[in-house]
């Protein structure tokens, strides 16, 4: 098991491409839920539809919800990628 560990770590330590997908993903993804959190506090409906401005902010806040995941989730698959190639390159597996 420590020699399992040992070897994420280095070949993460030098995959700088896994290294900056898992940066981006996090990144992305807590920038999508600032903005999303930001837009959707900001939204307000006048007129007769007012009642409605809080079901329209939970609509649009999940729309941000499922974006940041669906990013996060494609960064993360993308070190998945880079870490396999750079792993196979660095061991000669």
């Amino acid at each position: 098991m420590r020699e399992a560990l040992n070897e994420f770590l280095v070949v993460l330590a030098y995959s700088t491409k896994t290294q900056l997908a898992v940066i981006f993903g996090l990144a992305f993804f807590v920038g999508t839920m600032v903005a999303g959190d930001y837009f959707t506090s900001h939204l307000e409906i006048h007129g007769i539809l007012a009642p409605l401005t809080d079901v329209v902010r939970e609509k649009i806040a999940h729309r941000y919800d499922k974006a940041a995941l669906a990013s996060l989730a494609g960064f993360l698959l993308l070190a998945v990628k880079c870490y396999k190639k750079d792993r196979k390159r660095l061991l000669r597996f």
